[in-house]
């Protein structure tokens, strides 16, 4: 007879083998918008100028369960006055079961990000929009080409330093 290799051969016992990864959760961590110089800032003759700033971080938050947050910070001025500031930490739980420990870091910082990216741009939208600003629609980010660049420049940092400096 001969011996075939497959899927169901990966159950073993009623044991699943096979990697899984699911969205628990999604949520708003945090989120803050500031007008300090209204109601004079509706009265600004100029165009805003306008800064955007992103973090990406991960952390255990259970027996496989890793939460993600992906910050954005929104700095608008108008000239040396803040028209507005907006902080979110938007944060989502994923499960992950039988991932290789070398694969979790793209999957942390770049393929989670991308999947909360979308709701995290429109909390932003919204916020700026009820702050009586015209709403700020943040454009689509490659998280792994970035995740990519990342991971090369800490490559290339690690070959220039001597061995045991850190």
């Amino acid at each position: 007879m001969s011996e075939e290799t497959g899927p169901a051969e990966t159950l073993t016992n009623g044991e699943d083998h096979l990697p899984q990864v699911a969205m628990i959760a999604q949520y708003v961590k945090d989120l803050s918008f500031e007008n300090p110089n209204a109601p004079g800032i509706y009265q600004a003759p100029e165009q805003p100028k306008i800064d955007v700033q992103f973090n990406i971080g991960s952390q255990v938050a259970g027996d496989d369960v890793y939460e993600v947050a992906l910050k954005i910070d929104v700095k608008a001025t108008q000239g040396e006055m803040t028209a507005y500031a907006v902080e979110l930490v938007y944060a989502g739980l994923f499960g992950i079961r039988n991932v290789p420990e070398e694969h979790l870091p793209p999957f942390l910082l770049a393929e989670a990000p991308r999947l909360l990216f979308p709701y995290a741009r429109r909390v932003v939208a919204d916020a700026i929009r009820d702050g009586n600003f015209p709403s700020l629609v943040l454009e689509p980010i490659d998280f792994g080409a970035l995740y990519m660049q990342q991971a090369q420049e800490q490559a290339a940092l690690a070959e220039t330093q001597p061995a045991g400096e850190a």
